[in-house]
């Protein structure tokens, strides 16, 4: 199932954290292990960039994807490569995980 169009969505912090919410899409960090372990997005699925080559295409096809990284840079880097390789995501959090804090939003180490 595809769910995506072929222009890519920049999501804020506050829509991102609506559809988390709401289990609409499925979140996945692609910070690496000692940064997703200083805290994380509830619910988000850990799949680091670095190792994106064993993981590209084996992302959850039932729900749209959405990445975040710290800033965003990462974050687009997976999106254009999972993009280039035949994925279906949906987009990624501008401002990252950074901007996600900075409006007050839950992280957890889990």
């Amino acid at each position: 199932m595809a769910f995506f169009s072929n222009t890519t969505k920049t999501l804020s912090p506050q829509e991102v954290s609506d559809l988390v919410g709401g289990a609409s899409v499925h979140l996945v960090d692609v910070r690496e292990a000692h940064e997703w372990n200083d805290g994380h997005i509830p619910g988000a699925i850990h799949r680091p960039l670095s190792e994106l080559a064993t993981w590209v295409g084996n992302l959850p096809q039932d729900k749209p994807v959405v990445f975040y990284c710290l800033s965003g840079g990462r974050s687009g880097q997976a999106l254009s490569l999972c993009k280039s390789a035949g994925q279906a995501v949906e987009g990624h959090m501008g401002g990252g995980i950074s901007a996600w804090r900075m409006q007050g939003l839950p992280v957890t180490r889990d």
